[in-house]
């Protein structure tokens, strides 16, 4: 559904986005990760035709951002980081004015948004009055007034305490049912609660695009016994266990390349036979906080980017 290739954005000699690449499928639900200023706003600027890019170009269905903007905007709906309230207007105004802009009936489409978004306790109250988390409310109702099919999110639970982030999140689930969904973060609980997938960006870089599946999917073994037992002789030539690093009193842990259950079940056996004792013999599961880091730390030298 969403193609960017080579996508790049220069302020003068600086480089915001530095030729990055990924496509996105009907249905996905995309997490933008990164720390502030890594280009995550950028490149949600130019996925929606908002910002020019320096080199490269987007394609949304087909057709390519630039060439046709006014065609593929009519697919998306966009909440910017800074969200785009008046807040004297009421909420049903606000999205009836919202509506007219985006050419559709505000009679069907405002009741139909305020519901999906549950501001019905606040329809007439003035934006002004409204809480850090309301106000995110009503940016999402105005982004799916029209019912688009691609939902570009920046940062939409920045500034809400743990109980409107939760209210948002699971808004965020019920919306992708319909429709694609993008969205920015540095918050990497965020990715984890909502997302299928992560983009990870540092530097204006795309340094990793990955299902979170497959990151979670533990690819190393920890082993303890006793501390006297030396293991590297033991499990020498385990098929698809990797070499043994010693942590400490009997713990050891390795890399593995083939299912994790037979070659956990291969070291057992191995452990039995020798009559060692087993203490434990577990995955080493890697959340996503953990891929994060170790992606930031290899790409250290990656120059800083807005």
């Amino acid at each position: 559904m969403i193609e960017a290739d080579r996508l790049t954005r220069r302020y003068g000699e600086f480089v915001a986005v530095d030729s990055v690449s990924f496509a996105i499928a009907p249905g996905e639900v995309v997490g933008l990760l990164g720390h502030n200023g890594a280009g995550k706003t950028t490149i949600m600027k130019m996925l929606t035709g908002y910002l020019e890019p320096s080199a490269g170009e987007v394609r949304v269905n087909g057709r390519v951002v630039e060439a046709d903007r006014r065609a593929v905007q009519r697919d998306m709906g966009y909440l910017p980081e800074n969200l785009p309230l008046y807040p004297e207007l009421s909420v049903l105004d606000y999205l009836a004015w919202a509506a007219e802009l985006r050419g559709v009936d505000p009679a069907l489409a405002v009741p139909r948004a305020i519901a999906a978004t549950e501001l019905e306790s606040k329809a007439f109250a003035p934006i002004a009055t409204l809480s850090r988390g309301f106000k995110q409310r009503v940016g999402v109702a105005q982004a799916i007034l029209h019912e688009p099919r691609i939902l570009i999110l920046d940062e939409p639970t920045n500034g809400l305490d743990p109980a409107q982030t939760q209210q948002m999140r699971t808004l965020l689930r019920r919306l992708s049912e319909n429709a694609t969904v993008i969205l920015s973060t540095h918050i990497m609980q965020e990715v984890s609660a909502i997302c299928d997938r992560a983009l990870i960006l540092r530097g204006g870089h795309l340094v990793l695009d990955e299902r979170l599946d497959a990151l979670r999917r533990a690819d190393r073994l920890q082993v303890r016994t006793s501390e006297d037992a030396d293991l590297t002789a033991l499990l020498n030539g385990v098929p698809g266990l990797g070499a043994l690093v010693a942590e400490g009193a009997g713990a050891w842990e390795a890399a593995v390349s083939d299912a994790i259950e037979s070659v956990a079940a291969a070291v057992a056996a191995r452990l039995v036979a020798a009559g060692k004792p087993i203490y434990q013999l577990a995955p080493v599961q890697r959340d996503l906080e953990t891929v994060f880091r170790e992606v930031s730390e290899a790409t250290a030298e990656v120059p800083h980017a807005a």
